[in-house]
């Protein structure tokens, strides 16, 4: 099952919705139990190291190699790897909010979107230097310079990424960005940074906003209150990014069907894309009521894990073991280019 996320040769011409209960079942059991290990790491340890998502991709692809779903799950399957996680990123909209990013303030704004395109660049070019497909090596880059998981799950449906690529991406990012989390507060005691320039230094480099509440919180209120913000801005980048990403894809296809070519934006971009950036502007103008946003935000989450559990359902272990050393070099000369990026806006800002 390494079919591509956009691909439906795993679906019938005409697909009863009964044929999809058998792979939604089991993908949302994969879901569940991953919700509840999560949960049972926040009683043990008071955080979740490893998040739902994370764990919902291990448990489906450990399934997948011991013994592989029969063909009657397919369906659910793919229903869940695609759609679920399409329906996932529209829903991301409502948590986006362009006011933000003029409150941080225009000379923070540049450093941080010259550090995310910087790294964006420099870590898919390392990547296809050490042979990563240009999938799997666009994953990783976007997932490091911007929010992990949540850009590799939002750009893998818009570049068509296989399943294997995305397991891949999401199960060696999260590991690497676990120790980026714990070393972070002794990397700002040994460079002696002040609280600001701490909590800017994780704003900048550390992937989830609770990751980075929790590798600036040894330095004291302001560095997660300067941290959150940095992220905040950091994240609200998957936008453009993910609608960037999509027209150069329609594009790319386009050129090669010269008679799509006079299509509007519009017309060329995925429905789940537009959904997403309406829902943004929506909330942006204030139109988004909070009884809308919330349960649009916690229902993003619950489908994203559903997704990540069908992705996992398509990945044989053996075939992420044969690309992992490679990853795990890429992932890691990423975060090393984000971090010296990130220090050097700090210099530029006078605060290191």
């Amino acid at each position: 099952m390494k079919a591509q996320l956009a691909s439906p040769s795993l679906l019938p011409d005409r697909l009863l919705p009964r044929s999809l209960v058998p792979g939604l079942a089991l993908s949302g059991a994969v879901a569940a139990a991953a919700l509840v290990l999560e949960r049972l790491e926040i009683a043990l340890v008071g955080k979740p190291w490893l998040e739902a998502l994370v764990i919902a991709i291990l448990l489906g692809a450990i399934i997948r190699t011991v013994r592989a779903p029969s063909r009657a799950f397919a369906p659910g399957i793919h229903c869940a790897a695609k759609t679920m996680l399409e329906l996932a990123v529209a829903m991301m909209g409502a948590t986006i909010s362009f006011g933000a990013i003029a409150a941080a303030g225009l000379p923070l704004i540049a450093s941080i979107v010259a550090t995310v395109i910087g790294a964006i660049i420099a870590s898919f070019l390392i990547g296809r230097m050490v042979g990563l497909p240009g999938k799997m090596a666009l994953l990783v880059a976007c997932g490091n310079a911007i929010c992990g998981n949540s850009a590799i799950a939002a750009v893998a449906p818009v570049i068509d990424a296989k399943s294997d690529d995305v397991a891949t991406s999401i199960a060696f990012t999260a590991v690497l960005g676990i120790v980026v989390v714990i070393a972070l507060p002794f990397v700002a005691y040994a460079l002696h940074l002040t609280p600001l320039a701490g909590g800017i230094l994780a704003g900048l480099t550390v992937y989830a906003v609770p990751q980075v509440i929790a590798a600036a919180g040894p330095l004291g209120a302001t560095a997660v209150q300067a941290g959150t913000l940095v992220k905040l801005v950091r994240v609200l980048m998957l936008g453009p990014l993910v609608t960037g990403l999509s027209l150069l894809r329609a594009r790319h296809r386009a050129s090669e069907q010269p008679t799509a070519a006079h299509h509007s934006i519009l017309r060329l971009m995925p429905p789940f894309i537009l959904a997403f950036l309406a829902l943004a502007a929506v909330n942006s103008l204030g139109l988004l009521p909070r009884m809308v946003a919330a349960p649009a935000h916690v229902l993003s989450g619950l489908l994203t894990v559903l997704a990540m559990a069908g992705l996992g359902l398509g990945v044989d272990l053996r075939s992420v073991s044969a690309a992992g050393p490679r990853v795990v070099f890429v992932v890691t000369a990423s975060l090393a280019i984000l971090g010296a990026m990130a220090l050097a806006t700090l210099r530029m800002m006078g605060l290191a």
